[in-house]
């Protein structure tokens, strides 16, 4: 459905060494700094992009907003949120573990804040 999704951040640098190490608990290369200083990520057909916003205004996370990356394991979950953690991320929400969620489902989370304020997570499906 999405052919890219795109973050803004007023340090591209502090975001990439966040993004390099949480992403790439999760199998993801680190990102690339193009010639329009976004740092980008390419991974299973899909792009992740990290710039500084185009208005010149600071960035800020989306208010009811949250980015999910799809995770391999629970333990990759675990070891995103450890990464995301140990590179500048912020814990929210409740810690990594099973969620309930329609249908019958059972999720294995993990919610980060980036530096930039974004709220992301890593998601692997149990049932």
């Amino acid at each position: 459905m999405f052919s890219h999704v795109m973050l803004g951040s007023d340090d591209v640098a502090a975001s990439k060494r966040f993004y390099d190490a949480a992403l790439g608990a999760l199998g993801v290369p680190p990102g690339e700094v193009d010639e329009l200083g976004r740092a980008v990520y390419a991974h299973d057909g899909g792009r992740f992009v990290i710039r500084t916003p185009l208005n010149g205004e600071h960035s800020s996370g989306a208010n009811g907003g949250t980015l999910g990356f799809q995770a391999p394991s629970a333990e990759a979950v675990d070891a995103f949120h450890a990464a995301g953690l140990a590179a500048g991320g912020t814990a929210i929400e409740d810690p990594p573990g099973p969620r309930n969620a329609t249908g019958g489902r059972v999720l294995y989370l993990a919610y980060l804040r980036d530096p930039g304020g974004n709220k992301i997570c890593a998601l692997h499906r149990l049932k």
